[in-house]
């Protein structure tokens, strides 16, 4: 896969604007401020192409990236507060009119804040995505921001917190590039298999 040569296709602010599910997907969900921009940057090697907002709440939208034929989704972030309840509404109908559609999606890549207990609000889309049977895989956001010490007990903490097994989760740093490596390589695999 070429990830530097990803570019953004478009942005789906309703169901009916959802492109066709025509290509593999690879979706990324998460808190609003969790690092998702960050992330989706570092992966492609870019530095912007994912806006990195310092306001939470900000991406209202579901945004498409097109990538060496297959489609790298951002879900808009869960979970803020300062969004009206019609906005939290429609965000809601958004994401579930993507999940309810027929789509090949290869992979959904929840991010949780390594430095935080999961939010209600995480474990409420953790659940939706076990009942749903999607291939999930954790990864926890920000690990550059612990002590040794305390990344030893996040880390033997989350999986009982979140009670799923610990090689569907790694971790990741947008500052240091830890976990870019094997992120990438996990995206390869699971778009190009069945090929």
């Amino acid at each position: 896969m070429k990830f530097e040569k990803a570019y953004f296709e478009l942005a789906a602010g309703t169901s009916e604007q959802l492109p066709a599910s025509d290509m593999p997907e690879v979706v990324f969900a998460g808190h609003s401020n969790v690092g998702k921009s960050s992330l989706i940057n570092k992966i492609l090697n870019r530095k912007s192409l994912a806006r990195v907002s310092s306001q939470p709440g900000k991406t209202a939208t579901i945004n498409f990236y097109n990538l060496d034929g297959a489609r790298l989704v951002d879900l808009p972030g869960y979970g803020f507060a300062k969004v009206s309840a019609a906005e939290k509404k429609r965000w809601a109908e958004l994401i579930e009119g993507y999940f309810s559609q027929e789509r090949d999606l290869r992979l959904v890549v929840m991010l949780i804040d390594s430095r935080h207990r999961a939010s209600k609000d995480d474990m409420q889309m953790l659940d939706f995505l076990i009942e749903g049977q999607y291939p999930t895989l954790i990864v926890l956001t920000k690990i550059d921001k612990l002590k040794p010490t305390e990344r030893s007990k996040r880390l033997a903490a989350i999986p009982d917190e979140l009670d799923v097994d610990l090689k569907y989760m790694q971790t990741f740093s947008a500052v240091t590039g830890e976990g870019v490596e094997e992120l990438r390589r996990t995206i390869t695999e699971c778009l190009t298999e069945n090929e």
